[in-house]
C-alpha cells in the first residue's frame, strides 16, 4: 500500500475532507472514485487473478516435492545427494549468465516455465536410483533450467502486475508487491506440506532405537564419511527402500503435476501484454548482463556485503543438510527430519510477513543484528548440546531460532541490495544470486569430507565476517564517505583516488 501525505495508507487515490463546510463546491479538488470498470476490463482482471493462483499453486506442489527432498539428501544419499546439491547450484550460476532471456524469447515465458518445472521432475526421479550418474546429470539440468524458470515466474507476475495497475487505477508497484506477497505465501507453505509428506510415510512402522554408540557420534562430534560405518556403528539408519519408494513416487506425481497446471491452465502472458520486450527488465544480453555482474563488483560496498550473501546460502544449505543429518537424524532417526523442518519453515513464514514492519519501526541495523545473535545462539546450542532422544523440544529449538534468522537473511538482503544499489538492480540482483549460489556450493561440497566441528567453525566465520563487511557499510552509507557522481551513484573503488 502506498503512504498518502498524512502517513495514512490508500489505494493510489488521494483523500479529501472539506475542512470549511461553506466552502463552494465548484472550487472543491474533485473526488477522486475507483475506476468503473467495463465488462472486458472485468474478465481480464479476473483472468489476471486467477493465473496468479494457479502459478502460485504449481510452485507450491513443485516444491513441497524439491525442498524436503533436498533436505534428505544429507541423510538417505550421503555423499553423492550433497555433491549433486552442490554441481545444482554450480549449473544455476551458469544458467542464470546465459539461459534465461534466450530461452524466454524463443519459448516464451509459459513454456518456459512449464518445460523447466520437469527439469525438477528428472532429479526427483533419480531418487529411485540414486547413483552418481543418475543424480549429478539430473542435477545439472535442474540447474540450468531453475534460472529461466524463475526467471520466467518474476516476468509473468511483473508484467500482469503493471497490466492489472493499468486496469483498476492502481499504483502498479503496489500491485506486483502485493502479487508477489500471494506468491510467496505459497511459496513458503510448501515447507509445512512437503516434510510432512516425508516424515508421515518415513515414520510408517517400527522406527530403529538409538544407541548410547551411535548417540556418541551424533552433534558436534558427527562425520558424514562414517556415515556408512564407524567400527560397528551405524551413525544413520537409512530407511526401507520401500519408504524412499513410496515418498519418491509422491513427489513426482506433485511434480508433474506442476508441469501439468502450468501447460493446461495459464494463459499465454501475450494475453494481456507484449510478450517479445519482457524477457529482460533491461534488455541485456547474457554475455551484457555477465559483464554488468562483473563490473558491478568494483563498487565498494557490493565487496562489502559479497561475505553476507555467501553466508545467505551457506546458512541455508548448514540446516538443510548438516543439521538435519548430524543432529535430527542420527540423534532421532531420518523419520524427523519433516518434522524439525517443519518448525523452521514455519518460523521463517511467519518472521518473513512480521520483519518488514519491524525495519520500518527500528531500523534495519537492529533487525540484522538480532538475526545474527539468533545464528549465534543456535550455535553455540549445536557446539554444547549432546542430541539425545531425552531432550525432544531441543531438536526443535535449534531450527526454530534458525528460521527466524534466516527471515531476516532472505527478506532484508533482498532490501539491503535494492537501497544502496539505487538505479543498478539488474547487475545488483545477479551478485546477489552469485553469490548466495556459491554459498550453497561451499557448504554442499564440503559436507562429505569435514566434521560438523569443522562445518560450525566455517558456519561461524561467514557469519563473523559477512556482519562485520555489513556493518561498515551502514557505517559508511550513514556517515556519506563514499564519492559519488553526478548522478548520485557511488564511484568504483578504481576511480574514488581518481
Amino acid at each position: 500500500m502506498e503512504m498518502n501525505s498524512k502517513g495514512n495508507t490508500n489505494d493510489g487515490f488521494e483523500d479529501y475532507k472539506d475542512e470549511d463546510p461553506k466552502t463552494p463546491a465548484s472550487k472543491l479538488p474533485p473526488v477522486a472514485r475507483p475506476k468503473q470498470l467495463t465488462a472486458e476490463e472485468r474478465r481480464e482482471k479476473f483472468h489476471i487473478l486467477k493465473n496468479i493462483i494457479i502459478i502460485s499453486t504449481a510452485f507450491f506442489l513443485l516444491f513441497s516435492s524439491f525442498q524436503s527432498m533436498a533436505n534428505l539428501q544429507s541423510s538417505i544419499n550421503p555423499g553423492s545427494g550433497t555433491i549433486a546439491l552442490a554441481v545444482l547450484y554450480a549449473a544455476l550460476v551458469v544458467s542464470c549468465a546465459f539461459i534465461p532471456t534466450l530461452l524466454i524469447k524463443k519459448l516464451t515465458v509459459k513454456w518456459t516455465m512449464a518445460l523447466c518445472v520437469l527439469g525438477y521432475s528428472s532429479y526427483i526421479a533419480a531418487q529411485f536410483y540414486p547413483r552418481h550418474f543418475t543424480l549429478i546429470p539430473t542435477a545439472i539440468i535442474l540447474g540450468l533450467g531453475a534460472a529461466p524458470m524463475w526467471s520466467s515466474k518474476c516476468t509473468y507476475l511483473t508484467q500482469v502486475g503493471k497490466r492489472y495497475g493499468e486496469i483498476v487505477g492502481e499504483n502498479s508497484e503496489v500491485i506486483i508487491t502485493r502479487f508477489f506477497g500471494l506468491f510467496f505465501l505459497f511459496f513458503q507453505s510448501s515447507q509445512v506440506i512437503g516434510n510432512l509428506i516425508s516424515s508421515t510415510v518415513l515414520s510408517q512402522g517400527e522406527s530403529p532405537r538409538r544407541t548410547e554408540e551411535q548417540l556418541q557420534l551424533c552433534g558436534v562430534n558427527f562425520c558424514p564419511h562414517h556415515n556408512l560405518s564407524s567400527g560397528n556403528v551405524t551413525t544413520i539408519d537409512p530407511p526401507e527402500q520401500s519408504k524412499i519408494y513410496t515418498m519418491a513416487s509422491i513427489y513426482l506425481v506433485l511434480s508433474l503435476l506442476a508441469s501439468v497446471i502450468i501447460a493446461s491452465f495459464v494463459d499465454p502472458l501475450t494475453r494481456f501484454v507484449d510478450e517479445t520486450k519482457d524477457a529482460s527488465s533491461t534488455g541485456k544480453s547474457g554475455l551484457q548482463l555477465l559483464v554488468a555482474t562483473f563490473n558491478h563488483m568494483r563498487h565498494p560496498f557490493q565487496l562489502l556485503i559479497i561475505p553476507l550473501t555467501i553466508w545467505s546460502g551457506v546458512e541455508q544449505g548448514y540446516i538443510g543438510a548438516d543439521y538435519t543429518a548430524a543432529y535430527v537424524s542420527c540423534g532421532l532417526g531420518v523419520h524427523m527430519v519433516g518434522y524439525t523442518m517443519i518448525c523452521f519453515g514455519v518460523c521463517d513464514a511467519i518472521c518473513s510477513i512480521s520483519f518488514t514492519p519491524l525495519v520500518k519501526i527500528v531500523g534495519r541495523l537492529p533487525v540484522f543484528t538480532l538475526a545474527a545473535i539468533l545464528n549465534a545462539a543456535a550455535i553455540i546450542i549445536m557446539f554444547t548440546w549432546r542430541p539425545t532422544p531425552d531432550n525432544l523440544a531441543m531438536f526443535f529449538i535449534v531450527p526454530a531460532l534458525w528460521g527466524t534468522a534466516d527471515a531476516v537473511w532472505q527478506t532484508q538482503i533482498n532490501a539491503l541490495y535494492g537501497v544502496i544499489f539505487p538505479g543498478e538492480s539488474e547487475a545488483a540482483f545477479s551478485n546477489y544470486r552469485l553469490w548466495e549460489s556459491i554459498g550453497y556450493i561451499i557448504n554442499y561440497a564440503t559436507h562429505s569430507s569435514l566434521c560438523n566441528t569443522d562445518k560450525l567453525f566455517i558456519v561461524v566465520g561467514f557469519l563473523v565476517i559477512g556482519m562485520i563487511g555489513y556493518y561498515i557499510v551502514e557505517l559508511i552509507d550513514r556517515m556519506n564517505w563514499l564519492p559519488k557522481n553526478e548522478r548520485g551513484i557511488a564511484k568504483p573503488i578504481d576511480k574514488i583516488c581518481s
